[in-house]
């Protein structure tokens, strides 16, 4: 009963609905029937009269007769065939005419009254959202700006980001005429052809940048940043990418170009603290705009568009790259010549160092390039963020202060930088991002190594070992470390050889992996396949094989793949947290302003692989008395009373060097080599030599400050214990230990020969 009544008064709301829009309609008919009737009636009148018409008359062209011969066919008469008639009844249909006649005038009336109804609310809002706009002539007067601060973990600030607003008003007379020209080479090319938005590209860009990419910073002009700068809070919705139209229409109307230029430099960031060109001239040159190269110019120009990405203080490369860009699209637009542009390029990327105090520098800027991802540039420079990081700032300058100390130890092996990375496998939080060995030492320092691409050489092939102990090997699966050629059409034999350049026989993969022979990998690799090993990687972790797999080899596990420190402590982590995949994090808290949370930190996993497996893979990665043939009994991977897991890795041409090891509690990566890629000295020992010492004190200072004690992975309910052919217990998944035990006479003993 109660639902009938419902529906009753449901339909009784919708008949009354309709009744209100065919009233509209029929409103509209008799209020706009005289003006079309007047509009009929001309149009009557104008068809009615006539015109006098025109006789012409043209000369008549006689053709000559052409008599054709008359063809004869001859007659053939087919005999008629009488069909019975059929006689079909006729059926008459009643018309609807009245009742149909009826309906389409009411459905007129419906339709008529929906759009002269739609229309009106239309214009409605559409004044009301004209009249909230901000006035245009306030440009330089009304700005949102709130500084960002950065913490550690302990509510340390590391870092305030634009606390303030330098800016020094100059006028676009005072400046050379090639500041103007840059700015509008690489931002707005048709500038002085629009009249503030551009129908042909921009336009077109933002629409592609909001249906596809999802992104609502797109094609706009220098009209439109300057709006957006000063009158605009930095939200990324539509409504707020229309009002910028609308404003820079209007603000067209109201300066010429060369003061929208003017106020566009004067008014736009640069990076940090500075606001204007002329204080960005004074930040990254120390002088005054009018004084400013034009590659300085060409610089400057090109940081607007992501102050932080291409700022000479967190990324040099990308810097140099994007003044190039600038003096491209300089040369290509007719403003400089080709001499001057050759000249330019060539000339090397100068600034003056950084001065701001900043603890953490890399891990900052890394923070501070995640966040404007997330959030947009806008709204980290001047919306007022409060990060909570995950670094903790204690364990960060005591990293700082070993890598600077070890890497002064080995300036002889032509090691001129290193970086250090720590994390906490449970959660993925970063505690720890030293970038390289002195970020303000000189522009290369800052670079940040941790998120670069560089080889793995052997460190990755843990990771490969974890697949192939998926596919059926076991810790105690023999491996033949023996010569081996590798042939495939169109490519040259491939003849792996380890890093001692030695062979080693018949060895168990426990062996194998934790003396790390190259040989037996690539065999291994071999038989589980480069394209399965390409997926599995990517599941891990490692986000930069995204290549073709045809493009990748059977190097692959010897660190043929380039790589990044964050993606291998990310892959790293799924075995240190027993095969849970957890990404990485820099952040335990995000408030908006007035202390909005925008964003809290909670940890998720995704269970990747068995645990049995991680734990075996684990036990192989720490045991001492298993790479004491390749390492010694002694080495710098081993920590005194600690059981920990740990590989080394070192390209055959020794650009790179790693070591990478965990506990429960810490993941510890360490890279040394070079920023510019020169070989380090060919004497450099991997696992003795380079990173393998700073990740010992860095491992040992976390161990006992931090650490808890010693505890270990508890032993998984699917992993057991028998004791194999070459005398000692080993680990096996259950129902892997039979089969795996009884490899017998493969080879002999299993004692490697030619021992080192």
């Amino acid at each position: 009963m109660k639902q009938s009544l419902l529906s009753y008064y449901f339909f009784k709301v919708v008949y009354l609905i309709i009744s209100f829009l065919i009233g509209v309609g029929e409103l509209a008919k008799k209020t706009l029937l005289f003006p079309i009737q007047c509009i009929i009636f001309s149009l009557k009148l104008f068809r009615s009269v006539k015109m006098p018409k025109m006789k012409l008359s043209f000369p008549v062209i006689k053709m000559p007769a052409i008599k054709m011969p008359i063809v004869k066919f001859p007659v053939v008469e087919l005999p008629s065939v009488k069909l019975p008639s059929i006689k079909v009844p006729l059926i008459k249909l009643p018309t609807f005419k009245g009742a149909v006649k009826h309906i389409s005038l009411r459905l007129r009336y419906f339709s008529l009254g929906v759009l002269l109804t739609v229309i009106v609310l239309f214009a409605f809002q559409s004044y009301q959202f004209v009249k909230a706009l901000p006035d245009p002539a306030n440009i330089g007067k009304t700005n949102y700006s709130l500084s960002t601060h950065i913490y550690d973990r302990n509510g340390k600030l590391l870092y305030e980001i634009y606390r303030d607003q330098n800016r020094t008003p100059i006028t676009l007379s005072q400046l050379p005429s090639y500041i103007g020209e840059a700015t509008v080479a690489i931002e707005d090319k048709d500038f002085y052809h629009h009249g503030g938005i551009s129908l042909t590209s921009g336009i077109i860009r933002a629409i592609r940048d909001m249906i596809i990419e999802k992104n609502l910073q797109g094609g706009s002009t220098i009209t439109q940043q300057l709006v957006k700068t000063a009158l605009l809070t930095p939200d990324r919705t539509i409504q707020r990418k229309i009002k910028e139209i609308i404003l820079a229409v209007w603000a067209e109307r109201l300066f010429t170009k060369n003061q929208i230029l003017e106020m566009y430099l004067n008014q736009v960031p640069y990076g940090g603290a500075s606001y204007g060109i002329e204080e960005a001239a004074k930040l990254y040159f120390n002088k005054d705009a009018k004084d400013l190269s034009l590659t300085e110019a060409a610089m400057l120009a090109g940081l607007p568009q992501a102050p932080s990405n291409y700022s000479p203080y967190t990324n040099p490369q990308m810097a140099l790259t994007r003044r190039n860009e600038v003096l491209k699209a300089m040369y290509d637009q007719k403003y400089i010549n080709r001499e001057t542009y050759d000249q330019a390029v060539n000339t090397p990327l100068n600034f003056k160092p950084l001065a701001t105090a900043i603890h953490a520098p890399h891990f900052v800027f890394y923070v501070k390039s995640q966040l404007e991802n997330t959030y947009g540039i806008n709204q980290v420079e001047e919306g007022g963020l409060k990060v909570t990081t995950t670094l903790d700032l204690d364990i960060q300058e005591e990293a700082e202060k070993i890598l600077k100390e070890e890497l002064a130890k080995v300036s002889y092996l032509n090691v001129t930088n290193g970086a250090i990375l720590v994390t906490r496998p449970s959660t993925g939080e970063i505690l720890t991002m030293v970038g390289s060995a002195d970020y303000f030492a000189s522009p290369s320092g800052a670079f940040n190594v941790t998120a670069a691409l560089r080889q793995p050489g052997s460190s990755i092939k843990p990771i490969m070992y974890s697949l192939a102990l998926q596919k059926g090997y076991t810790a105690a699966s023999i491996l033949d470390d023996s010569p081996v050629v590798f042939r495939s059409a169109g490519a040259p034999p491939y003849r792996p050889v380890n890093y001692d350049g030695r062979f080693h026989g018949k060895v168990p993969l426990r062996y194998a992996l934790a003396n790390s022979f190259n040989i037996p990998a690539v065999k291994v690799l071999n038989t589980i396949g480069v394209t399965n090993f390409l997926n599995y990687a990517q599941k891990m972790g490692i986000s930069t094989w995204t290549d073709d797999p045809s493009h990748y080899g059977l190097s692959l596990t010897l660190g043929g793949g380039e790589v990044t420190m964050l993606d291998m402590a990310t892959a790293y982590g799924v075995l240190a947290n027993r095969g849970y995949k957890i990404p990485l994090t820099y952040y335990l808290k995000i408030d908006g302003n007035n202390d909005l949370a925008l964003r809290e930190f909670h940890p998720f996993k995704i269970r990747e692989i068995d645990e049995g497996i991680t734990y075996i893979l684990s036990d192989i990665l720490s045991d001492n008395f298993a790479r004491q043939w390749e390492f010694g009994t002694n080495s710098g991977l081993e920590i005194p009373g600690y059981k920990v897991a740990v590989k080394t890795g070192t390209t055959d041409n020794k650009k790179d060097n790693w070591t990478i090891g965990y506990t429960p509690d810490f993941l510890v990566v360490v890279w040394v080599g070079n920023n510019d890629n020169t070989p380090m000295n060919q004497a450099l020992a991997s696992g003795i030599t380079g990173a393998a010492p700073i990740w010992n004190r860095m491992m040992t200072y976390l161990l006992k400050n931090y650490g808890g004690g010693n505890h270990w992975y508890p032993q998984p309910d699917d992993v057991v214990q028998k004791k194999c052919y070459y005398g000692r217990e080993e680990y096996f998944l259950k129902g892997t230990e039979k089969t795996a035990c009884n490899e017998v006479g493969l080879g002999g003993s299993v004692t490697p020969t030619n021992k080192p």
